[in-house]
């Protein structure tokens, strides 16, 4: 076992003597020794039970004869963190718990783990930290959010009270309705209801096969959640027990492999997740050592149909629906009716091929899942846009577009979110404009804000159809609307975004995957020479080491290693 290294032999007795201090008893040292990584903390909602879960996961590893240890990451709740100069945490902190993975798991020579995330960046941190130390890994989530329902009876919410704030601003809602919907979109625990970025993420782990069926879409805080959290422990021990010839077929990256990063996104693409997958999936692409660029984004979504459309693009449909409907076992068994769509040999961590775990899986409710001759769209849910104002590539999520697929209209630039909702909420925003947000990319925030609350504002105030938005930064995933990001170069190392003015004409085309300002090349020359990117003040030296090490999205915003 890994962990030999750390308890046999007579040369190891100060670490036994240690380890003894914990109540560890001989009988355990011939055992194999889990890593419990948890991401407990008590201000998300998704996370603040998860020590509750990591006893159940612990309690479930003894009975199976091996020694748990749990340990905890750091977490950040972007809802919470949005609007303000807290967003700057959030990206970083991937980099932070995939680096705690990776330090606890390596120290100590943990012989494999169960990951027990949930919400925002430390579902693809925790991912890129097993990668980093690839070790047979199981993942359980914490689970899905129930959807919130307003006085009324109406579905709502994270989203819709984020949109809540722009309605109420242009005095569509009363504030009585505001309240109303302020204390009933989170009814309880868990990762927020719609098809964000948690969601999003914690669905395309059953995909990549590192998590159980059912992953995404189960409630947390149910029986039915409970006994996915035993059965996960329960595997992770089969697996520690096995003969290393054996175990070590299920090292994380064997099954992590370039196929998963591709049923990965082909999942995305039928089930219209959060942008932000995209920047995850590539830096997790680049961990597990899988040749993925963001050209073969596209060329992916040409040939997967979006067939199961969730909240914010579907306002009605939440997790819990999709469950009901059959889950993603169900959507990826109606993908491969083409026989193109998923990569079904893929090992998964569960012991069967992806084509064996899906089989006998089905659409309960065609009208939640759709068929694949009857989808939303013939095309998938996400697309990378190119063209002189995204040279690297930009991405939208064009299952949330409320608008047309072709939209041309003038900038409106502003040089921070900051000023962005100032202006929006001053009204300088009108029907066919641009709205231009820069220097909140990787490097220029540092840190790469969410932009929620700018688009939700534009959404609220009735300009979701008629108003476009392009940001270096990035988008919650109840992000909707023509909203473009991870627009790349960003300005703050000299991209085109940056050289932008108002009244400039944009022109997006989704479907030719087109992002271009209309201005000529001896005047984006003349801008250029005398161009200087602003450097924000930073008093943070985390945000000062990260902006110094950060690349761009269109590689994943991941730190630079050498």
């Amino acid at each position: 076992m890994r962990s030999d290294i750390v308890k046999k032999g007579h040369n190891r007795a100060p670490h036994r003597s240690l380890l003894r201090a914990t109540g560890l008893q001989d009988e355990d040292f011939d055992k194999p020794f889990i890593g419990v990584a948890n991401s407990f903390i008590e201000i998300i909602p998704g996370h603040f039970f998860l020590d509750k879960v990591s006893s159940i996961v612990k309690d479930e590893i003894k009975k199976s004869g091996c020694v748990p240890f749990e340990f905890n990451t750091i977490g950040v709740d972007d809802g919470i963190a949005m609007g303000h100069d807290g967003m700057l945490f959030s990206l970083p902190s991937r980099e932070i718990i995939a680096s705690s993975i990776e330090t606890v798991m390596n120290a100590h020579k943990l012989d494999a783990m169960i990951a027990i995330p949930n919400c925002d960046k430390i579902v693809p941190g925790m991912i890129m930290g097993a990668l980093r130390v690839n070790v047979p890994t199981v993942f359980v989530s914490g689970g899905p959010m129930a959807k919130g329902y307003k006085q009324d009876g109406t579905p709502i919410d994270l989203a819709t009270a984020f949109e809540a704030v722009g309605q109420f601003e242009a005095g569509e809602i009363t504030e009585e309705e505001l309240t109303d919907i302020e204390c009933n979109a989170c009814p309880s625990g868990g990762s927020c209801s719609g098809m964000f970025t948690a969601n999003s993420m914690n669905t395309l782990m059953e995909a990549m096969g590192i998590a159980l069926p059912g992953n995404g879409t189960i409630l947390a805080l149910t029986k039915e959640r409970e006994e996915l959290y035993r059965k996960a422990a329960r595997r992770v021990c089969e697996i520690a027990l096995m003969e290393y010839k054996e175990s070590s077929k299920y090292k994380i990256k064997n099954i992590l492999n370039e196929n998963a990063v591709r049923n990965a996104f082909a999942v995305d693409m039928a089930m219209g997740g959060s942008s932000n997958t995209v920047l995850h999936m590539l830096a997790i692409a680049i961990e597990a050592d899988v040749n993925f660029n963001l050209e073969d984004i596209n060329k992916i979504s040409k040939r997967v149909s979006h067939i199961a459309k969730i909240s914010p693009s579907l306002t009605t449909v939440h997790m819990q629906d999709i469950d009901k409907a059959g889950g993603v076992s169900a959507v990826m068994h109606e993908m491969n009716k083409r026989g193109e769509d998923i990569l079904l040999d893929n090992l998964t961590v569960t012991g069967e091929s992806l084509k064996e775990r899906i089989a006998d899986s089905k659409i309960v409710d065609t009208n939640i899942i759709h068929t694949i001759d009857n989808p939303y769209s013939k095309v998938g849910g996400l697309a990378i846009l190119y063209g002189n104002l995204a040279e690297q590539g930009a991405v939208i999520k064009t299952a949330g577009i409320t608008g047309e697929r072709v939209f041309t209209g003038t900038a409106v630039c502003y040089n921070s979110q900051d000023e962005a909702i100032r202006g929006i909420l001053n009204n300088e925003v009108k029907a066919g404009n641009v709205v231009v947000i820069r220097y909140e990319g990787p490097k220029g925030g540092p840190g790469m804000q969410e932009m929620l609350s700018p688009t939700s504002l534009i959404m609220g105030m009735g300009l979701g159809d008629s108003v476009a938005l392009i940001t270096d930064g990035r988008f919650s995933g109840a992000t909707r609307g023509a909203s473009i990001g991870h627009v790349s170069p960003e300005a703050a190392e000299g991209g085109m975004i940056g050289l932008l003015e108002n009244g400039d004409e944009i022109h997006i085309d989704v479907d030719e995957y087109i992002l271009r300002v209309n201005i000529s090349e001896d005047e984006i020359a003349k801008r250029r020479a005398d161009f200087t990117p602003i450097v924000k003040p930073l008093s943070s030296r985390w945000l000062k080491q990260y902006r110094a090490l950060v690349t761009n999205a269109s590689s994943g915003a991941v730190l630079e290693a050498e």
